[in-house]
Order: C-alpha cells, then sequence, then structure tokens
C-alpha cells in the first residue's frame, strides 16, 4: 500500500513540476521586457503604442523605465529583451561588443534648454548651445543635472567642454533622478537644466521654467530600437524583440508617433526615422 502511495506521489509531483515548466515558459514567451529611457515613459508615448501592440501581437510588455545609460546596461546582462534608447554612442557600443543587434532608427526630437524666465545667466542671447551653456558656468547660477548616467545627462555632458566650462558643486547638482524628477527639482530651485522636449512638453503646465536655448544642430536627440542578442543568452525573448521592433518601425506606428502630442501641444513630440519606402 504504501509503495502505491509512494508511486503514485512521485507521478503527481512529476505532473506538478511538468505542468510549471510549461507554465514558466509559456510566461516567458508570451511576456516582453523592454528597457527604454523615461522621456519615452513621461512623455506618455508607450502608454499610447504598447496597448496597440500588445492587442496586435498577444504579448505582454514589462516596461522599466530608467536612463538609456542603465538601459542599455540591462541589456548587456541580458535583463531586458529589447531596449528603446537614446545614447548613440553607448548604443554603438553595446553592438559592437555583440551585446545588441538590429539596431533601428526609430524617432528623433530634440534636447532643450530651460531656465527661469528672468533668465538670469541671460543664455537667451547666446549664439550657439555651447555659449548658452558657458554663459550659465560663467554666472554661476543654478544648474540641475539629471547625474544618471542617461542619454540626456551625457548629451549634456558632452556640451560643457564646448563650452571650456569647469563644473562647481557651488553651482552644479546632480539629482541622480529620472527627467520628470529633475525638471520638477529645477523648477523648486528656479534652475537651469536640459531636457528632451518631450517630457518638458508633457511637463509645462506643472512647472513655470521657459526655453531659453533651442534649435543647435548639437542638441539632436535621436532614438533606436535595439533588440538584445540571444546568442549571448539565449533565454531572453528574441521572437518578442523582433515583434516589438517591427512594430515600432512599421508605417502604422511611424504614423502614430508623428501624430503623438499634437492634439495637446499643437506640435509633434517625436518625429519617425523610417522612410516610407523602407
Amino acid at each position: 500500500m504504501f509503495k502505491k502511495f509512494k508511486k503514485f506521489l512521485c507521478f503527481n509531483l512529476s505532473a506538478i513540476m511538468i505542468a510549471s515548466f510549461f507554465a514558466t515558459a509559456l510566461y516567458a514567451s508570451s511576456t516582453l521586457i523592454l528597457s527604454t529611457t523615461t522621456s519615452t515613459v513621461d512623455s506618455g508615448l508607450l502608454d499610447v503604442l504598447v496597448p496597440i501592440f500588445e492587442k496586435q501581437t498577444g504579448y505582454t510588455v514589462k516596461t522599466i523605465s530608467v536612463g538609456s545609460g542603465m538601459a542599455i546596461e540591462m541589456g548587456r546582462r541580458g535583463q531586458a529583451d529589447v531596449l528603446l534608447v537614446h545614447s548613440p554612442k553607448d548604443e554603438e557600443k553595446l553592438v559592437s561588443d555583440g551585446f545588441g543587434i538590429n539596431r533601428k532608427p526609430v524617432m528623433h526630437n530634440d534636447f532643450v534648454l530651460l531656465g527661469p524666465a528672468n533668465d538670469p545667466a541671460k543664455a537667451k542671447a547666446a549664439k550657439n548651445a555651447a555659449e548658452a551653456f558657458k554663459s550659465i558656468a560663467s554666472s554661476g547660477a543654478l544648474f540641475i543635472s539629471r547625474g544618471d548616467s542617461s542619454g540626456t545627462h551625457k548629451k549634456e555632458l558632452s556640451i560643457w567642454p564646448k563650452a571650456s566650462a569647469v563644473l562647481s558643486s557651488i553651482w552644479y547638482i546632480e539629482a541622480g533622478q529620472g527627467m520628470g524628477a529633475t525638471l520638477t527639482i529645477a523648477n523648486q530651485k528656479n534652475a537651469y537644466t536640459i531636457s528632451d522636449r518631450a517630457t518638458y512638453l508633457a511637463f509645462k503646465d506643472k512647472i513655470k521654467l521657459k526655453i531659453l536655448y533651442e534649435g543647435d544642430k548639437l542638441l539632436l536627440n535621436p532614438y533606436h530600437i535595439i533588440e538584445v542578442n540571444p546568442e549571448k543568452f539565449p533565454n531572453i525573448n528574441a521572437k518578442g524583440a523582433k515583434a516589438f521592433s517591427d512594430f515600432l518601425v512599421s508605417q502604422k506606428t511611424q504614423k502614430l508617433i508623428e501624430n503623438f502630442g499634437k492634439d495637446k501641444f499643437g506640435g509633434s513630440l517625436f518625429f519617425g526615422d523610417v522612410k516610407a519606402s523602407e
């Protein structure tokens, strides 16, 4: 009797383990981990795109919103399936190191220099972005940096040397926060900061900061989609990553991206980078 019970118990435990294995495999194949910059979330863009993708494909997207630097690091560690980021040099290194594949342009907008309306550093009078940053450094006016290794942070850090500026803790403060939180801090402290245009427009009604400099080619802000390499991490959802990449560069989605924000802000927050013939 005991032997029969033991055999019955072993059979049922095996069945449970097998069922659990297939349930885990099914969950993994239907769940997609997207690691992305905070601007795609703070602007509200992914709130529009992700539900459409999920409905069309049956995938469930788990979105992790961090700075581009951390998003790319997650890809390097195999902690995400696909990346939507805006830090070109880091992206290129990820691909050249073999951790990312099929890097494609998706969209772009630009960065803007924000500050108090009275503009104590006279940044608005600058002839180019570097001169605007130099005027802030020279005046000692407070500047709030994201300080989080994000694409925005790295763009900002690339401009200071062109301005021949020496950063000082007296006026330069690293927030260590995402774009939305950094805007809030800069607004509270009546300080300068740099932001992607989309997040600024999404927060425009909540803050008093104004655009004081814009339009320099140096401030261009391109976004790319990158699939994490399944040869490095066999357990990632490679099919889901490709499906999301294909979705973002499709003409229907590109039109959605172009139209996003027009009703609320009177203009596009992002501009598609995929030509109609592609």
